[in-house]
């Protein structure tokens, strides 16, 4: 699935008639309506026969051969994909998530932080979760004050670690003499 690009995930069902949710992780939302059959990890092709906006990147779609809530509560979850070919490609400074994982992350120093795992977002903006050589994973909000650098054609991004608070307590304030 390397020439394949998550593009959106199947939410909960809407209503009865076998509408359902689907969180759009297109630029436009809506555009995800517009490159034909999209398709699982499996292979299953899934066809949307309409689709309307309900709030920021969720639409309320209706799937070819789903026709009611039962049907529609089996998709929850079910990640959907298109074939890199059939979207367009990316603007400067603009990266499918795809291309990010298994980059190396270093310091701008070239030290190794590790390799990048995922792209996660929360809904506060994406992530690079970073698997370095041992310990636990490492999570650094994909921003360019974080991520200054990604370099594609030499496999890393340059990562400026954000300081480290220390979870000692902060020192009393001083008291004015009285």
């Amino acid at each position: 699935m390397d020439d394949e690009v998550l593009v959106g995930v199947f939410g909960a069902p809407h209503g009865v008639r076998g509408e359902m949710r689907l969180k759009s992780y297109m630029q436009e939302p809506m555009s995800i309506a517009s490159y034909g059959a999209l398709h699982d990890s499996a292979g299953r092709e899934f066809i949307l026969a309409a689709a309307r906006p309900l709030k920021d990147d969720l639409l309320v779609v209706r799937v070819k051969g789903v026709a009611d809530r039962d049907a529609a509560q089996k998709l929850t979850n079910v990640q959907l994909y298109l074939s890199r070919e059939k979207l367009p490609p990316p603007d400067d400074d603009e990266y499918y998530c795809r291309d990010l994982i298994g980059l190396r992350a270093e310091t701008g120093e070239g030290q190794l932080l590790g390799t990048i795992a995922d792209v996660l977002n929360y809904g506060a903006g994406d992530i690079l979760e970073v698997a370095p050589p041992a310990g636990d994973t490492l999570l650094f909000p994909f921003t360019r004050a974080v991520v200054p650098r990604v370099d594609l054609a030499a496999g890393k991004v340059i990562v400026a670690p954000p300081l480290i608070i220390d979870n000692e307590s902060p020192p009393e304030p001083e008291r004015p003499e009285t």
